[in-house]
């Protein structure tokens, strides 16, 4: 198991050899997890297609300045991204999905709670 410090440490090691063109095959063929972010391109919304062999995938939109209500009916605007999952349900159960969907909310919306 990996702390986010350490996952981060090995993500950016991974990236630059991508970069560098020199991740090898058995760093990147075994993995349960995928994400797709055309985000990073403008696109809001999409649905990814599950790869043979994977879990499940995510994928992530823009985000876009969106007109929210707040709890008490106050409206202002923040931004909003929508994220959605393809998951193989004989390898994924939906609720355990759907449990992790909830905590990533909360992350994106609060990044700062990862350091309490």
């Amino acid at each position: 198991r990996l702390d986010i410090y350490l996952l981060a440490q090995k993500w950016r090691a991974l990236l630059k050899k991508t970069r560098l063109k020199q991740l090898q095959p058995n760093e990147y063929n075994s993995g349960t997890f995928s994400l797709s972010n055309l985000g990073m391109f403008g696109v809001d919304r999409f649905d990814a297609i599950l790869p043979p062999g994977q879990g499940a995938i995510m994928a992530v939109g823009a985000s876009r300045p969106t007109v929210i209500a707040d709890k008490d009916g106050f409206f202002s605007i923040k931004n909003e991204m929508l994220v959605n999952v393809t998951a193989d349900h004989r390898i994924i159960y939906g609720a355990d999905l759907a449990a992790f969907l909830q905590t990533f909310a909360k992350i994106v919306e609060d990044p700062e709670s990862l350091t309490l």
